[in-house]
């Protein structure tokens, strides 16, 4: 057993070491489970107050016997909150324990100062309580199999969001050269001038021509329904499905916690990243000792283990950071750096500049997973790491090198990360052919959607929509319309004029 006053100590200590590097984190709770409630906190993502649910359970019962099997072992979790809350296992060793917590602090510092966790709620565990008991009360009320039911809908669409929308927002151009007419809606903007060249700087034809397009444009958009393409599927269905209100409140729980857990999807890679590279840093550094070093070496390369055709997050995002620190440190950037042909010259490069430190920190707080992998990934980092791009053999059933080049590499990591790894499905139209059936409409990337799945999708937001649903996409060279009426699916091939 843990000596827990020992932990404590340590844990001031880990505390103290995370900000005397810079770390800037919330207060954080420790709790120590045994892993059974380890399996059962995981299994709630991290939320033990929140509502029950069969997934949920079924969660459990796979991390329950994955653990007993020896195939996985949850050293920690933590969860973004002020305070933030960590759940310690309670058999860990304390070298252990030592390299979670100082993960854990490294992890509450991501969450705290990355700009994509800056709208999140800070108070989810509070709201998660408040989510259960507003499930709980429509459980009893109008029965858990109706509840379930229902959020089983809610569950299979719950990816249909629009995760960068918390950042769209609307800017003035700053132009200080540019003025509105407000003497009518919708007015043309026109470029100052002296009322003597007001004819010759905004010409009434041009002007003319341009409101006639604008109020064209206007009644576009009024006559459909959105007048813009909706990213956001669950919002429109939040807004003009006609539900019961016990419904409508329950889909806009499931949005909101998906909005919660979107921005960990697109930092997963720079999360575990710098979570790793401060754990070693620490461990290394100020709290290992000399005993522990076996130890904490053989949990380390568990940690960065890699195999073929697998990213493993902790590795990518920790050599990454390792990476950007040393190229800043050394001065391998910019223009002298890039436009540089001497390979010798280049292999022995060091300005000593010293400002890697500063640079991962400030990375850490702008970018996510896409961004970082476009803008770091380098020729020499693919290189150095030896980085391939994989491809499935299917005479042999193996995976083989398909391609070496960083632009390969980069292109499969960057689509595999493209809107959290899920289709596009936008709304084009909420009043198909005047008979208020949803058109939906799938943004292919290259890669068709199983046609299983999408009817089954169909089925789900029928029962949500109460009116025939369409999913058009593209299948090999034509364009296809799924459709879902609430008892039998049609399929047809339409052309891109007929297209919505």
């Amino acid at each position: 057993m843990i000596d827990l006053a020992e932990l404590k100590t340590w844990i001031k200590k880990i505390e103290g070491h995370a900000r005397s590097y810079g770390l800037d984190f919330f207060p954080v709770i420790f709790e120590m489970v045994d892993f059974n409630e380890m399996n059962e906190v995981a299994s709630f993502g991290g939320f033990p107050v929140r509502y029950p649910h069969w997934r949920f359970g079924m969660q459990y019962q796979y991390m329950e016997k994955s653990y007993s099997y020896g195939l996985h072992k949850i050293y920690e979790m933590v969860i973004n909150n002020n305070p933030c809350y960590a759940y310690l296992l309670d058999n860990n060793k304390m070298v252990d324990q030592k390299m979670v917590i100082a993960h854990v602090y490294a992890h509450c510092d991501f969450f705290k100062n990355n700009a994509y966790f800056k709208v999140t709620n800070r108070k989810m565990m509070d709201e998660m309580a408040n989510h259960g008991m507003r499930i709980r009360s429509y459980a009893a009320r109008y029965g858990l199999e109706a509840v379930e039911n229902f959020l089983d809908e809610c569950f299979s669409i719950e990816n249909l969001i629009d995760a960068d929308s918390a950042f769209n927002q609307f800017r003035e151009n700053g132009r200080e050269d540019v003025v509105v007419d407000d003497s009518r809606p919708n007015s043309v903007p026109k470029l100052k001038s002296k009322s003597y060249m007001d004819p010759y700087v905004n010409p009434p034809e041009y002007l003319k021509q341009k409101s006639k397009e604008m109020e064209e444009e206007q009644r576009r958009r009024e006559s459909k329904f959105p007048s813009d393409p909706e990213k956001d599927v669950l919002m429109f269905l939040l807004r003009y499905a006609p539900l019961p209100n016990w419904q409508r409140d329950i889909l806009s729980i499931v949005r909101e916690e998906s909005y919660y857990f979107a921005p960990q999807a697109q930092t997963k890679i720079m999360n575990e990243g710098w979570a790793t590279y401060w754990h070693t840093k620490i461990m290394t550094e100020k709290c290992l000792d000399d005993s522990e070093l076996v130890d904490y070496a053989d949990h380390q390369s568990g940690t960065l283990g890699v195999q073929p055709g697998v990213i493993n997050p902790y590795k990518l995002g920790y050599e990454l950071f390792k990476d950007i620190e040393y190229r800043w440190n050394t001065g391998r950037f910019g223009k002298d750096y890039d436009e540089c042909d001497d390979l010798e010259a280049k292999r022995n490069w060091n300005r000593d500049v010293g400002k890697g430190l500063e640079k991962i920190f400030q990375v850490r707080s702008i970018y996510n997973d896409m961004n970082f992998i476009d803008d770091f990934l380098t020729d020499d980092f693919c290189r150095e790491q030896r980085l391939f791009s994989y491809k499935l053999n299917e005479k042999t059933g193996m995976y083989e090198i398909d391609d070496r080049s960083t632009k390969k590499i980069k292109d499969r990591l960057l689509f595999s990360l493209t809107n959290l790894g899920h289709p596009h499905i936008i709304v084009v139209d909420g009043n198909y052919e005047n008979r208020g059936e949803l058109y939906l409409r799938h943004g292919h990337d290259g890669v068709d959607l199983r046609v299983d799945y999408a009817k089954a999708t169909l089925e789900r937001v029928f029962r949500i929509w109460s009116r025939p649903v369409h999913l058009q996409t593209l299948i090999g060279d034509s364009i296809s319309l799924y459709t879902y009426d609430g008892s039998s699916h049609k399929e047809r091939t339409i052309t891109e004029k007929t297209a919505a």
